[in-house]
C-alpha cells in the first residue's frame, strides 16, 4: 500500500498532553505534520503548542471529549485555521482500579463516558473535515479489548468498545475512501500507569510490570508503531507484535491468560488493596 504522507497534512489529536499524546505529537511534527492539539487544559496544549513551532504548524485548544459541542467548535476552528482537517487521533483516556462489588458508579460513568462515548464523539467531530480530504482516523485502544484483567471492568469494556466502533465505522466509511484505525499496545510508561503503581492494588496485580507476561515496552516502541500505522491508514495497530496473536484468536488466548496471567492469591490480594470507590487519578 502507498505510504500516507504526513508533511502538509494535518492531524488533530485529542488528550494531546498525556504520555502518549505527548510523544506523538513530537513524532508527527518531526514528519512535517501540522498538529490540532486539543487537551481539557487548553492553557497546556497552547504551550505543548508552542514548544512545536509557530501557530502555522501547531496550535492547541481546550476541548472536552465528553462535550461534542465542544469537540466540534475545535476541530471547526483547527480546519479553518490550518485550511484542512486529515487525521484524527482519539487519544484522551482514563482508568480505573477496584472489584464490580464496590465500584462507585461515577468511576463506571466517566471511564465509559471519556474511553468509549469520548472517541465517538471525537471521530464524530472530525468526520466533515476528513471525509473532505478522503482522510485517517484512529482510536487508541489497548491490548486490554482483547486481554480482560480483574479489577479494570469499565477500561476493558470501554477499550474492547473502541475496538468494535472503529471495524464498524471503518466498515461504514471506506465506500468513500476514509481510513479507521484502532491502536492495541501493551503496558509502556506514561502518568495513567505511574498512577496504576502506586496504587496498592495496581502494584498486588500487575508488579510494577517489570517482567513477564505484562512487561513494559519502550513509549518509542509504542509511537514508532502508531506512527507507522498512520502512514499505511492501518485497520489495527499492535504494539508489540508479538502480541498480535492475542488480537487474532482471543478466545483460544482467553484461558491461558487465565491460568498463567494471574497465579495463586494475585486476585484476591490486590482485590483486598484496591480503594473502595476505584478512583486512581485525581479527578
Amino acid at each position: 500500500m502507498p505510504r500516507y504522507h504526513l508533511a502538509g497534512r494535518t492531524v488533530l489529536i485529542t488528550g494531546s498532553t498525556g504520555g502518549l499524546g505527548t510523544a506523538l505529537a513530537r513524532a508527527l511534527r518531526a514528519r512535517g505534520a501540522g498538529l490540532a492539539l486539543l487537551d481539557l487544559d487548553g492553557d497546556l496544549a497552547h504551550r505543548q503548542a508552542a514548544a512545536l513551532g509557530p501557530e502555522a504548524v501547531a496550535r492547541g485548544w481546550a476541548a472536552d471529549v465528553r462535550d461534542l459541542d465542544s469537540l466540534r467548535s475545535a476541530a471547526d476552528d483547527a480546519a479553518a485555521h490550518f485550511g484542512r482537517l486529515d487525521v484524527v487521533v482519539a487519544g484522551a483516556g482514563v482508568g480505573s482500579m477496584a472489584p464490580l462489588e464496590t465500584l462507585d458508579p461515577e468511576v463506571w460513568e466517566r471511564v465509559v463516558d471519556i474511553d468509549l462515548s469520548g472517541v465517538w464523539r471525537t471521530f464524530r467531530a472530525g468526520l466533515p473535515h476528513v471525509k473532505r480530504h478522503r482522510g485517517y482516523r484512529l482510536a487508541v485502544s489497548s491490548m486490554a479489548a482483547f486481554v480482560h484483567s480483574p479489577l479494570n471492568g469499565p477500561y476493558v469494556a470501554a477499550k474492547a468498545g473502541v475496538w468494535a466502533l472503529c471495524d464498524a465505522t471503518r466498515l461504514g466509511l471506506r465506500h468513500q475512501g476514509v481510513g479507521v484505525g484502532s491502536a492495541h499496545p501493551t503496558f509502556f510508561k506514561t502518568p495513567m500507569m505511574d498512577d496504576v503503581h502506586a496504587d496498592p492494588a495496581g502494584a498486588t496485580l500487575w508488579g510494577g510490570n517489570r517482567a513477564g507476561l505484562w512487561k513494559m515496552v519502550p513509549l518509542g516502541k509504542v509511537v514508532d508503531a502508531v506512527v507507522t500505522g498512520i502512514e499505511r491508514r492501518s485497520p489495527m495497530i499492535v504494539v508489540p507484535r508479538r502480541i498480535a496473536p492475542a488480537a487474532r484468536t482471543p478466545g483460544l488466548v482467553r484461558p491461558l491468560v487465565d491460568r498463567i496471567g494471574f497465579r495463586g492469591t494475585t486476585v484476591p490480594d490486590a482485590i483486598a488493596r484496591a480503594s473502595e470507590t476505584g478512583w486512581i487519578t485525581r479527578r
